[in-house]
């Protein structure tokens, strides 16, 4: 197997400035995409990967940089989602302040092969300081000529812009995040039309994750075998695991797409801390269905996590262990999403409410009859029924929790 390929920034002082970069082979692959292969040979080696996204909803990154419609006079556009709101999710944290230059790279060749010349990176707002670094790296690429009107004198033009969000929830959904980035309040749109043919400004537009675009320089250079050689046929490559909880090694660990999840958490992240015992586990980011510790012999893939009933998600983990309450779960995630619900949809503005005054009267012992399966019915009328995935995401966790702990949660509320 090759070096890890999000790893080599680590180690060095100022390793994410573009001297270092350079030195470690930086845009090596940019170089050979726009001066040895055609656009279109980009976007198949893309496809031939099998390069799914790596922001939740796993779609291939080839097929989506294919919906855009060639030849227009319109302007495109490519939008790099950095806004990593998902609790229990900070994989792209780590791209961005380590290895700046992997993403612009990245976003460089996908820009060549859909053949779009404006791009924009939507960061969270918390991220000041990755923002800062994001900004003084594109500032040396321009230096460079990796961006500007005429990236490596092909006469290719590429300009690229950082947008600092302003900490919502919802503007890590794709369409959310155009509205906000038009000036406007972060609104899921209705679709179709999808983004790729009508987006930013109206315009044909890419939208991708930080991590899924910090892959494309190793595909172009080393080819979509290599990467298919790495994880699976139907979804190439590695992917980043962000292990929180409580394990001796809490971190984010590099590691091929099908990785069980036995594995991450008892290998490389050490296990369970000294006294405590594997409770549940979520394995994709807050919104992803909860698993008790016996489920966990899986693949961390698309389907394998479909297959039980759960999702891939980010590939945030979160470890949960037995001195845990699941009414404590519980109730952090009726919280935020009640939040962080845009309001726009009836069922999600209405029912996460619903749901988080359920939650908190039984964490203060005030639990009624009836109240886990009210929880059930209105979770169940928020999913499905909404814009966007965002009502899904608040109606999972609360529907799996109280199929799998329905017990834990009665005795709970009786306790409180």
């Amino acid at each position: 197997m090759e070096p890890a390929t999000f790893a080599r920034a680590l180690g060095r002082a100022g390793g994410w400035s573009i001297e270092d970069y350079l030195a470690a082979g930086g845009y090596r692959a940019a170089r050979k995409a726009l001066l040895e292969m055609t656009p279109a040979a980009v976007l198949d080696e893309v496809k031939k990967a099998s390069l799914r996204g790596r922001g939740g909803a796993g779609f291939p990154a080839g097929l989506k940089w294919g919906f855009v419609p060639p030849g227009t006079d319109r302007p495109k556009y490519l939008c790099v989602n950095a806004d990593e709101g998902e609790p229990g999710t900070f994989k792209d944290r780590y791209i961005l302040g380590h290895d700046p230059h992997l993403l612009i790279e990245g976003v460089l060749i996908a820009a060549y092969a859909v053949g779009l010349h404006r791009a924009y990176v939507y960061i969270r707002g918390e991220y000041e300081m990755i923002a800062r670094r994001l900004e003084a790296a594109a500032a040396e690429a321009y230096e460079r000529q990796f961006l500007g009107p005429d990236v490596l004198g092909t006469g290719f033009a590429l300009d690229l812009w950082v947008h600092r969000g302003a900490g919502s929830y919802i503007c890590g959904e794709e369409t959310a995040l155009l509205e906000s980035l038009e000036g406007k309040r972060g609104h899921p749109r209705l679709k179709p039309p999808f983004p790729a043919a009508v987006g930013l400004f109206g315009a044909p537009t890419v939208i991708n994750n930080v991590e899924t675009l910090a892959n494309v320089p190793g595909i172009v250079l080393r080819g979509a075998a290599w990467f298919l050689g790495l994880g699976l046929p139907a979804d190439g490559g590695t992917r980043l695991f962000g292990v929180s909880g409580p394990v001796l090694r809490p971190g984010v660990y590099e590691l091929p797409v099908g990785t069980s999840l036995r594995e991450i958490i008892f290998t490389h992240a050490g296990g369970m801390l000294p006294g405590r015992k594997l409770k549940a586990v979520i394995p994709g980011g807050l919104s992803a269905p909860i698993l008790r510790a016996e489920e966990i012999d899986l693949a961390m893939s698309c389907e394998a996590l479909v297959c039980a009933g759960s999702m891939l998600g980010s590939g945030g983990i979160i470890v949960i262990d037995d001195r845990t309450s699941m009414l404590e779960v519980l109730l952090r995630a009726a919280r935020f999403y009640a939040h962080e619900s845009c309001g726009q949809c009836t069922p999600c503005r209405l029912g996460t409410n619903w749901i988080r005054k359920i939650v908190e009267r039984l964490a203060a012992g005030g639990g009624r009859p009836g109240d886990i399966e009210e929880l059930a019915r209105l979770a169940s009328g928020i999913k499905g029924r909404t814009l966007c995935p965002m009502g899904d995401a608040a109606a999972m966790p609360v529907l799996a929790i109280v199929e799998k702990f329905t017990s834990e949660l009665e005795e709970a509320s009786c306790r409180s």
